[in-house]
């Protein structure tokens, strides 16, 4: 096993490198993922470039890459943001960007796994997020993964796709998920 890497059932999680720019562009920008998001602009280079300076070098952040056990590919991506030392909380994140790894499980996997690390290895004592209402599919994968609904924030977001504001979800896990020793391993 590799340093820097989360091992589950079906996916792996590798921390993000340079490297991995040209696929997190044009997953962020793929209509699939874009609509989905609460930042709805153009992601470019130099943004991307700006997230690692600001938020990945800084510790303000951690960002896995979510790739497929048989074959190697990498498919989307999960992160922990907003990482705030003072009270140990942090905000979750995850895109899956190969539409054709939509529906297999991945993301509530990903989610049971960057769960686990962010209380037992990131030292966390809050875990939140956030998604559009609208976004049926993360809903219930979220809520697969043991989130829970903490708040259902009205008109919140302006969206570009639906061209009107959007109500928004807030989340947080119920419980630290109770998996086995086997079904996640970080090695840093």
């Amino acid at each position: 096993m590799k340093c820097g890497q989360i091992e589950g059932k079906d996916i792996y999680l590798r921390l993000m490198t340079g490297e991995d720019t040209e696929n997190i562009i044009r997953w962020r920008n793929k209509e699939m993922v874009f609509r989905n998001f609460i930042y709805q602009k153009p992601f470019t280079r130099k943004g991307h470039e700006n997230w690692i300076k600001t938020m990945i070098d800084t510790g303000r952040a951690v960002q896995f890459i979510i790739c497929e056990k048989a074959g190697t590919r990498p498919v989307g991506s999960v992160y922990l943001r907003d990482i705030d030392r003072t009270h140990n909380k942090a905000e979750y994140g995850i895109f899956i960007g190969e539409e054709d790894a939509l529906g297999k499980g991945y993301g509530t996997q990903a989610a049971l796994m960057m769960i686990k690390y962010a209380f037992e290895e990131a030292g966390l004592h809050k875990l939140m997020l956030r998604v559009l209402a609208e976004n049926d599919r993360a809903v219930r994968s979220y809520e697969k993964a043991g989130f829970v609904k903490e708040a259902y924030l009205r008109d919140e977001v302006f969206t570009v796709f639906a061209g009107n504001y959007s109500w928004k979800y807030t989340f947080s896990p119920c419980t630290l998920p109770k998996a086995p020793a086997s079904a996640s391993s970080f090695r840093p």
